[in-house]
């Protein structure tokens, strides 16, 4: 409340504050709410059974006054901000220079002369002073009085309030955007309509049976040339005939000179017109109504009455619009949530089109339609790229844990040149990131090719395989590459030098076991981001050729096969001098045992050791003339080469 009356006090309002937005659709939900009200006002009229007279249902009377008032208060209030919010005007002298119009005058001119006839209308009590003031103070016919005058008034205002509904309703839908491309809400939508049309012919059906029984106890009045005011209880002088109630039963109009009821005898068969209980004949009018206007009033059997007839026409021609309206907006709904995958089968004939006339080879085109299907059920057609960068900053920081991006930027940090990365070169990254898809038993990057983007993955396996010539020796080795991990490590070393040079060779074949998801980060942009992190965080030359010879030694693939050699090298002397030593040691024994003389061990074993060593070297030799094995040298560290070659970023 308080936050009403502070809006109110202002002078003028900005027609795009949150709060005139949400009272757009407060009045719209008011507006709904209203037309469904005012038909309350057509049960009032009501047949007493005892006396034999027409009368008003009092307690539904009153509690449809009450309602009424409450939300034509929601129309005065709605007047009052139309009165007081600015607007721009219709056609501006320059491009973007879009001044709102605060002038209450202005104001006050554009709204008289738009919609405020329309909202004047509207909310004219006029039900609640024929019901309460008027047709009270008209004696005898009160009732017959307040049929007729009830059931002009809420007509006359019925069509103002329902014109006023659609136009705030596409403004809340402009500015909102609720119940905008759905099907579900869409066609709650339109059925919404379709049952408040059948509520109102429900409501006018009650009362034109009401109609139908007094027109019948007229006629009947009409042949003993009795007063008519009998039919209203309100007057004293009336006085109940008891051939009416036989005249107008509905037992009795099955004869040949009955009085023909038409489609309103089913409510005389059920004695609708004659219960106090709202709900009893609430329900069944509703559901006439929602039967015939389904079926468009085939089955209605209307008498001769012209009215009657209008009122049938009227329903027929109401049942075929509605139900082609609400048939041709489901449809549109649901074709356009159906778009995109008509969109995907139309996608998919042209690849097989396209493979066909290109004569691919069959396991190539089961894989093409695997990852087709894969990239389908992943996004269901989203273009994700499109979609983030058409995003806010603030957005996509929201949507990367639900894209796993923060898992990928977690798994960045694992590279020992990004451990103390800030945030902000995360957000330069995050931007650079794009998703990649990879179907299972698919090569992704073959041994000795170029390496042109490093990978990091956030699901699936993948398996990279390397084999190495060392010493005449093929190595072969794999590794399995997991959620976390990543590949392409290579390029780093390339992307912190400044001279242009080809892009690494890679040593591995990349090969998918499963189904992949990962993100990919390109080498142009790689190189972008590793020139912001060496200028905020290697500022001098000499901590740059450090962390680029640390960099090369930690993810060349050069050293990392001279390390390896080197281990295995270290591993065959540490094997050869540990089995020379037992050789000695088992010499040794075999002496101790077989000399008694202490002086004479010593020799022996002297002897012995000299003699191991001498026959241990000529082996050596032997072996490394016969199979020429090649040296393996470590690469060249930075400074023994080119620094024209190795020159780095100027930053």
């Amino acid at each position: 409340m308080e936050r009403l009356l502070s809006v109110v006090r202002k002078k003028t309002l900005d027609p795009q504050e949150p709060f005139l937005q949400q009272w757009n659709k407060i009045f719209v939900v008011s507006c709904v709410i209203a037309v469904a009200a005012d038909p309350l006002f057509f049960y009032i009229p009501v047949f007493n059974r005892q006396h034999q007279c027409l009368t008003t249902d009092r307690p539904l009377m009153i509690i449809a006054c009450i309602l009424r008032s409450f939300i034509d208060i929601f129309y005065l209030l709605h007047i009052i901000f139309e009165f007081r919010t600015g607007f721009l005007p219709s056609s501006l002298p320059e491009p973007g220079s879009a001044e709102l119009i605060r002038g209450l005058a202005d104001i006050a001119k554009r709204y008289l002369s738009s919609n405020f006839t329309i909202d004047i209308l509207s909310i004219l009590p006029l039900p609640q002073l024929l019901v309460l003031v008027i047709t009270p103070a008209l004696k005898g016919s009160f009732p017959m009085k307040t049929k007729k005058f009830v059931k002009i008034a809420v007509l006359l205002q019925y069509i103002p309030r329902l014109l006023r509904i659609y136009p705030l309703y596409k403004e809340v839908v402009r500015t909102s955007g609720i119940l905008t491309e759905r099907a579900w809400s869409g066609a709650a939508f339109n059925l919404l309509i379709y049952l408040q049309a059948s509520h109102v012919l429900g409501a006018l059906w009650y009362l034109f049976s009401v109609e139908q029984q007094a027109r019948c106890w007229h006629e009947a009045c009409k042949k003993i040339n009795c007063t008519s005011n009998f039919l209203y209880c309100g007057d004293p002088n009336g006085q109940a005939y008891l051939f009416i109630d036989a005249y107008c039963s509905h037992k009795e109009s099955e004869g040949d000179n009955a009085f023909d009821f038409g489609m309103y005898a089913e409510a005389f068969k059920f004695h609708l017109t004659e219960t106090m209980s709202f709900r009893r004949k609430f329900i069944h009018s509703f559901w006439w109504a929602l039967r015939n206007v389904s079926s468009s009033g085939q089955n209605l059997e209307v008498s001769d009455y012209m009215g009657e007839v209008l009122f049938a026409i009227f329903i027929s021609i109401l049942g075929l619009v509605l139900f082609a309206l609400l048939v041709s907006n489901i449809q549109k709904y649901l074709q356009s949530s159906n778009a995109r995958v008509e969109q995907m089968r139309i996608n998919r004939r042209a690849i097989e089109n396209w493979m066909r006339q290109r004569m691919l080879p069959k396991p190539l085109r089961r894989r093409i339609r695997q990852f087709d299907e894969y990239k389908w059920q992943l996004n269901r057609g989203v273009k994700e790229e499109e979609v983030m960068n058409d995003l806010p900053i603030n957005l996509k920081r929201d949507i990367k844990p639900l894209l796993r991006l923060d898992a990928c930027l977690v798994n960045l940090k694992k590279v020992p040149l990004f451990s103390n990365i800030d945030d902000r070169l995360l957000d330069l990254m995050h931007g650079d990131l794009k998703p990649v898809l990879f179907t299972e038993d698919s090569i992704i990057l073959l041994e000795n090719k170029p390496i042109d983007m490093m990978v990091f993955i956030i699901k699936g396996k993948l398996r990279a395989t390397s084999r190495r010539n060392i010493s005449n020796y093929v190595s072969k080795s794999d590794v399995v590459l997991e959620a976390g991990d990543f590949y392409g490590e290579e390029l780093i070393p390339w992307a912190m030098a400044n001279h242009i040079t080809p892009h690494p060779i890679s040593t591995s074949t990349i090969k998918s076991l499963t189904k992949v998801e990962a993100f990919a980060l390109e080498a142009n942009q790689l190189r972008s981001v590793v020139s912001q992190f060496c200028k905020q965080h290697l500022p001098s030359e000499q901590a740059l050729r450090h962390a680029l010879f640390t960099a090369q030694m930690f993810y060349s693939n050069q050293w990392r096969v001279w390390a390896a050699y080197k281990i295995q090298e270290a591993w065959r002397d540490y094997c050869q001098i540990k089995q020379r030593d037992g050789r000695f040691r088992d010499s040794l024994a075999k002496t101790v045992g077989t000399s008694t003389s202490s002086a004479a061990n010593l020799y022996a074993s002297i002897f012995i050791s000299h003699l191991l060593q001498a026959v241990e070297q000529d082996r050596c030799h032997q072996i490394s003339q016969h199979s020429q094995m090649t040296v393996l040298l470590p690469p060249l560290k930075p400074d023994e080469r080119d620094k024209r070659d190795y020159s780095i970023l100027n930053l």
